[in-house]
């Protein structure tokens, strides 16, 4: 008995071997660098480990492959790419326009939101979306960021000379802006507190989606939803979705009295500027969209899922960084600041969409800051048909990792390249790089949709703060523990000190 069972657990063992090795696809994979495979599991045993570990597991791959690398688990293969010859090859064109599997795992929460979907959907819903941030309602936006901008100088006011962590700082302002601009919904006391769920929320669901991905067993919707991370992210999903129900219900109560064109009319002069009070929400197209059957119930739930998440965690992770840096570059904040006393003078106005469009030396700076800490530090694609990489052939039914964080880190493209460095970007420095060697926003046809809306944000944010505080560092560059998780978050507090400027003027 025991030896038919010895026979036939060799015989399944030669089956696996067969199923998984033996083949064209996986003798290409193998032709690829890499990490030594163990018999049938591949690589999976190297991604048991804390998101920490796994976020420096591909750091130290970047670095010892430079070009190109393998990881296979099992049947499952992906190719990791960080050259931007290679970027270009992938993201330039429609061809490769599919998202990998690892997506799919945000499709019970995100469903065919604009992240996720393909095809003739998603090329509807970018028509459906793009006016958004067109620029005539970029400047109408504007408005209520400086206003959500004044309102957070003001709760530093409350702790000048003490150490802040920016990090639920920067959510909560982010949170704001998304809310009260591109979903029309000015927060009340009971949002906020329901915005608080909604941010611990997001992060849970980004720390189940991390141990799914690395847990080929997990891939499984069975066994995920029965084990504690699916309970939890079932739990967490809700919170999310019953936020953004609130957010979409309470518009669309707004419009049934106020109109479509008016963002809380009734006390809308706090928010006027040249007399424009028109401020066309997204989530106003979406219910436009619905009145002509270009969009139901589910397709808006699914777009306000996505920009509500999209919206504000990646720009509030923008925002912490460039802040830790700035503290941490005390001749950098200066001259940030004289070219803000440069536009502003004394005046304590609010910026304005043209004196936002002057920042460009605080728009190097961002950018730098973008480069050095990408808030999306990779994308996946699936490759549809196989194509040629570094030499090599890829099969196709590969995934392909674009490391965003190692290619803005390569030598070759960004000298000294752990340097905070804001002249890179200045316009004389940018002649001759690569189209594909900086994509904060990803880049090609499914590029970021909100990308000026961000940057809008972020200078908004960081010009208030620097024309009345100074910003002195507590959190190093070299004290972060980055996880890997949906977005580049720290797994510590990120502790700015804010002092009060003695005067607006510049010297």
């Amino acid at each position: 008995m025991l030896f038919i069972i010895l026979i036939s657990t060799v015989c399944f063992l030669v089956f696996l071997h067969v199923l998984f090795n033996c083949h064209e696809k996986a003798r290409l994979v193998r032709s690829i660098p890499g990490p030594d495979n163990i018999f049938l599991i591949g690589n999976a045993l190297e991604f048991l480990a804390t998101p920490v570990e796994i976020f420096g597991l591909t750091r130290k791959a970047a670095n010892k492959w430079k070009i190109i690398y393998r990881f296979w688990a099992f049947n499952l293969a992906a190719v990791n790419v960080f050259t931007p010859e290679h970027v270009e090859k992938i993201i330039s064109t429609t061809k490769f326009n599919s998202k990998s599997i690892l997506y799919s795992f945000m499709r019970p929460w995100l469903q065919d939101g604009l992240l996720l979907s393909d095809g003739a959907k998603w090329q509807q819903r970018r028509k459906i979306l793009t006016p958004t941030f067109h620029f005539n309602i970029l400047q109408r936006f504007c408005v209520i960021i400086e206003e959500n901008s004044r309102r957070m100088v003001e709760m530093l006011n409350n702790s000048a000379g003490e150490k802040v962590d920016v990090v639920p700082l920067m959510s909560e302002f982010t949170l704001n802006s998304i809310c009260e601009t591109a979903m029309g919904t000015r927060f009340s006391e009971e949002m906020a507190d329901k915005g608080e769920s909604y941010k611990a929320a997001i992060h849970s669901i980004g720390k189940g989606l991390v141990q799914r991905v690395t847990r080929i067993m997990l891939f499984s919707d069975l066994i995920f939803n029965l084990s504690a991370f699916g309970r939890e992210q079932i739990k967490s999903i809700q919170i999310v979705q019953n936020f953004t129900k609130k957010v979409i219900k309470d518009r669309k109560a707004n419009i049934e009295q106020y109109g479509a064109e008016n963002l809380d009319d009734m006390d809308n002069n706090e928010y006027n500027m040249n007399n424009k009070r028109k401020r066309t929400a997204m989530l106003d197209l979406l219910i436009q969209a619905q009145k002509v059957n270009l969009i139901d119930d589910q397709g808006i739930q699914e777009e306000v899922d996505t920009f509500m998440f999209e919206g504000h965690d990646t720009t509030a992770c923008g925002l912490m960084y460039c802040l830790m840096l700035l503290a941490n570059h005390k001749d950098i904040q200066d001259k940030i600041f004289e070219e803000l006393f440069t536009i502003f003078g004394n005046s304590d106005i609010s910026a304005s969409y043209d004196d936002l469009s002057k920042m460009r030396y605080l728009e190097c700076c961002i950018k730098e800051s973008l480069r050095l800490y990408p808030p999306v530090p990779f994308i996946s694609r699936q490759l549809t048909e196989s194509t040629d990489l570094g030499g090599y052939k890829i099969p196709s039914d590969v995934f392909c990792h674009i490391h965003i964080y190692d290619l803005h880190r390569r030598e070759e493209l960004f000298p000294d390249p752990l340097k905070f460095d804001p002249d890179r970007f200045l316009p004389e420095n940018c002649i001759g790089r690569h189209p594909y060697a900086y994509i904060p926003f990803s880049a090609g046809p499914r590029n970021c949709i909100g990308q000026k809306f961000a940057m809008m944000e972020m200078k908004s944010a960081i010009s208030a703060i620097l024309r009345r505080f100074e910003i002195y560092p507590v959190t190093r560059p070299w004290d972060l523990r980055i996880a890997a998780d949906l977005v580049l978050r720290s797994t510590e507090p990120i502790y700015v000190i804010f002092e009060k400027r003695n005067t607006l003027s510049s010297k």
